[in-house]
């Protein structure tokens, strides 16, 4: 799946069933649930999951939070556009997936 296809997801009533944890997360955050996103963020523990994690706080307004996660990915804090960020993501998180 590609980027435009994981966007076209977004009409679904669930996320792709391949998808990690951590891609479910920006999957329901692309469908406007943060709560279900964070949840997903939340029971992937690796530095993928932290990512996303990362990002949701800073969706959030929580930058303090948001800046450990970024810490416990292994990566600098994002300041650019949020959609920029979750778009990097999601094809980052494609491109991990087995095919």
């Amino acid at each position: 799946m590609d980027l435009a296809g994981f966007r076209q997801s977004l009409d679904a009533p669930a996320p792709p069933t391949f998808a990690s944890l951590a891609l479910q997360g920006l999957w329901w955050d692309g469908k406007g649930d943060w709560d279900q996103a964070h949840r997903c963020a939340q029971d992937q523990d690796d530095a993928p999951g932290a990512a996303v994690h990362a990002y949701l706080h800073r969706k959030e307004g929580d930058p303090a939070n948001a800046r450990y996660w970024y810490a416990r990915a292994g990566r600098r804090p994002v300041d650019g556009a949020l959609e920029d960020e979750w778009t990097a993501l999601v094809c980052e998180l494609l491109a991990a997936e087995p095919p």
